[in-house]
């Protein structure tokens, strides 16, 4: 069953129920066909085929659910942008990707005017709002395309892909994961199956769109299971629970920093009747804020692990019963139904219990390949296996746990950060002769980014500068907190700035 064919079975089977709150609007299963099949519609009579990328740069809204319900119903790939990237990170997503239209908000525009003339491939710039001279007015476009089913085509669920989500790259730029229609369908269901949630759940969805998380956990499983999704424009620590209690949300999808940040904030006399369990992902949960959390909110959590080449989830601590707890706090939990993971040397060879070596995880949630980089693609996926970068160990019972992560990897907020991606912006700077960044241990955030620079003889710059620079051309959160400038930094013989030195006097 593809995309397509999901919407459609939803609808008639569940018809006139709400999937979608929305501020103070509800939209029912049946109204998300049709407002899909009017985005199909109108893609189609603009010439958008089989194939074709669709780049969406929007925040939280339920436009965002449309597109990305509505493009794969005619074939057609939904490309999200990180609504928090600049000017520099859109244009490549924009441009690798080949998107033919990109979808946005005028509050976005000055971002692709700034770029509009170095992206080839666009034929057409949609605004969900009030458009200017040279774009296309969304709700205009929407008004005149039918609701019908849109021109029938073949789709192809496990090999055509549905969507291109870009992941930062180790090489400074990041790369396009391709997920089918199979992995999105299959790694819902996945969370569905493990979750054993009901129909009358309502999945309130605080992470942005752009993130797979929200895709899959928040819109998609509540999706295949006839369930409410809750949509917010996003986290606001002011008023979640108050969200919370007004939809009687079941759960929530979070990451460690949102629960962290919960915790300090005022939390009596809570109405928190509707909840049933809490998910969180996307970076290591400290086991002092598991705790203080189930403890203080009298909720469970349910952590997991995955990626987005693994579409979303690959593994879930189980979730305890009033009669038993399986959890291994601090772990990763176990692969999900239908996924299988293992732990192998640097030869592929497998490890008995209780061997570091790097995490493989298979199953049918497994991208299809990355977008225009077989390179990447031959040292990630072999023999049926997505080689993770993550290295970790594996239990006597079959619980597995993280201990190093992809190489240099910072996580911010749940948020993953490549240092060569920074480094390259620096170097660009033309003060700038040596530089190196890593990640930094921070109680809120988990880890923040630190840049240790060497400038050119005879240069001078501040750290006001070097900032103000890196805004102008990296999303905010992968702008470092911290620059110290150094004489000179440690190499190795072959070239290489010894970065573990850095990280070692850092956590002295």
């Amino acid at each position: 069953m593809n995309l397509r064919e999901l919407v459609n079975n939803q609808a008639k089977k569940y018809k006139d129920k709400t999937f979608m709150y929305w501020e103070d609007i509800t939209i029912s299963y049946s109204q998300i066909d049709e407002l899909t099949n009017k985005v199909a519609n109108f893609l189609y009579n603009l010439g958008i085929r089989k194939g074709d990328k669709v780049s969406v740069y929007l925040p939280n809204m339920p436009v965002f659910v449309y597109l990305y319900l509505g493009i794969p119903k005619i074939g057609a790939v939904t490309g999200p942008v990180n609504a928090l990237f600049k000017a520099r990170e859109v244009k490549f997503v924009v441009d690798n990707s080949e998107a033919k239209i990109i979808v946005t908000i005028p509050k976005f525009m000055g971002v692709i005017n700034e770029i509009r003339d170095e992206l080839p491939n666009v034929e057409q710039v949609i605004v969900v709002g009030e458009s200017t001279e040279g774009t296309l007015n969304f709700w205009e476009l929407m008004e005149k395309a039918s609701r019908n089913a849109p021109p029938l085509v073949v789709i192809d669920e496990k090999n055509d892909p549905a969507a291109i989500l870009y992941t930062s790259g180790t090489t400074g730029f990041p790369k396009g994961v391709l997920q089918t229609h199979y992995n999105i369908r299959r790694n819902a269901e996945m969370i569905k199956d493990f979750l054993n949630a009901e129909e009358h759940y309502r999945f309130m969805l605080i992470l942005p769109l752009f993130h797979v998380n929200a895709q899959i956990v928040t819109v998609m499983a509540p999706f295949t299971i006839g369930a409410s999704c809750i949509l917010t424009p996003g986290f606001s620590a002011q008023t979640h629970w108050e969200t919370v209690a007004k939809y009687k949300a079941s759960t929530f999808s979070a990451v460690p920093t949102i629960l962290s940040i919960l915790l300090k904030m005022p939390h009596e006399n809570l109405d928190l009747s509707s909840l049933e369990f809490v998910i969180c992902g996307a970076a290591p949960l400290p086991v002092e804020v598991f705790k203080a959390f189930e403890e203080t909110f009298k909720c469970r959590i349910v952590e997991g692990y995955g990626l987005t080449e693994g579409t979303c989830a690959s593994s879930v601590n189980p979730i305890p019963t009033d009669t038993e707890d399986r959890r291994k706090i601090g772990s990763i939990g176990i692969p999900l139904p239908g996924n299988e993971m293992k732990i192998v040397d640097g030869d592929g060879n497998d490890l008995p219990p209780n061997s570091k070596g790097e995490i493989l995880v298979k199953g049918d949630n497994v991208m299809k390949e990355y977008f225009k980089n077989p390179e990447a693609n031959a040292q990630t996926l072999k023999g049926g296996w997505l080689y993770t970068g993550d290295i970790g160990h594996i239990d006597e019972d079959g619980f597995f746990y993280i201990t190093d992560r992809k190489k240099d990897m910072i996580i911010r907020g749940g948020e993953n950060i490549y240092p060569r991606e920074i480094e390259e912006v620096l170097y660009s700077h033309p003060a700038v002769s040596l530089a190196t960044v890593i990640g930094v241990k921070d109680k809120i955030y988990g880890e923040l980014p630190k840049a240790f620079i060497v400038l050119k003889e005879g240069k001078s710059v501040t750290t006001e500068e070097i900032l103000k620079f890196c805004k102008e051309n990296l999303a905010d959160f992968k702008v470092p907190k911290y620059v110290e400038f150094r004489d000179d930094l440690l190499m190795t013989p072959t070239g290489k700035i010894m970065k573990q030195a850095l990280r070692d006097e850092e956590n002295a």
